[in-house]
């Protein structure tokens, strides 16, 4: 895959991030990547670093084999309109937008192009994203698959449940970092100042995400190794349980889940 000539179309903030992690994992070299943009500036810096750049996505097409589709998604419909005759069975096209099915693309490029849906979170700009991919294509899966294993985890999952991995995998950052702000509150009313509660908070999740995902474990197993018989801990989950915590993570997520499903039929 290092030979292989990758295009960035649109390299936002996702699409810069995937460039940047698959040349510092040595799943492509730097030389061969290109990035789209209408502005050139904010990628100064990656052009410097040996990365090619354009604001021709024609030009780019013309010249990859891989094919990322990382625009928003009122813009996909023209961007495939300018580079579908481009566009061979040669070619492998993985998109990152959020809400356009593999059918969707079809219906603009034809049924010869192997597609596949890949969706990340924000921290694969640290190399840590758990990105869902799904495709009818093998081959595009294991391609695509080893691009996004240098970002994080990868799962292969039906396209049908492309929205609920949004939801929990993408949206989930923003849950997960709203625990983190309310545990650091909670630190600052023990008589911690901000920065420490924050420190406490962060590293505690990292570290009970990382005991579940080591041990291979359920979150209940490891929650039984921390409470034991009247200890502070059973009394402060039961009382957050009582206040409704899960119910209430629960029903966020679904409401999430509900208006992306609503977002998607409009």
């Amino acid at each position: 895959m290092e030979k292989n000539k990758i295009a960035i179309l649109g390299t936002g903030n996702l699409g810069r991030s995937i460039a940047e992690g698959i040349v510092d994992k040595g799943v492509a070299k730097a030389e061969n990547v290109i990035l789209t943009k209408r502005d050139l500036s904010p990628l100064s810096d990656l052009i410097d670093q040996g990365f090619k750049a354009s604001v021709d996505n024609r030009e780019a097409v013309a010249g990859s084999d891989i094919v990322l589709l990382c625009v928003q998604p009122s813009q996909l419909s023209n961007l495939l309109g300018e580079v579908k005759d481009l566009l061979t069975k040669e070619h492998l096209l993985i998109s990152v937008i959020t809400g356009i099915s593999i059918s969707d693309i079809k219906a603009k490029i034809g049924d010869s192009i192997p597609i596949v849906r890949a969706m990340p979170n924000t921290a694969i700009a640290i190399g840590e994203s758990m990105t869902c991919i799904a495709s009818e294509n093998t081959e595009g899966l294991e391609v695509t698959k080893k691009l996004f294993d240098a970002l994080g985890q990868t799962l292969v999952i039906e396209e049908n449940l492309m929205q609920a991995a949004t939801v929990l995998g993408a949206s989930g950052i923003a849950f997960f970092m709203r625990y983190l702000r309310a545990a650091t509150q909670g630190g600052v009313q023990m008589g911690f100042d901000s920065k420490d509660a924050q420190l406490i908070a962060m590293q505690t999740a990292k570290g009970a995400a990382s005991l579940v995902l080591e041990h291979q474990s359920h979150p209940e197993v490891e929650i039984d190794k921390v409470t034991t018989p009247m200890g502070c801990t059973i009394e402060g989950l039961n009382e957050m349980e009582h206040k409704g915590f899960s119910s209430a993570l629960i029903q966020g997520i679904m409401t999430s889940f509900l208006r992306i499903t609503k977002m998607n039929t409009d």
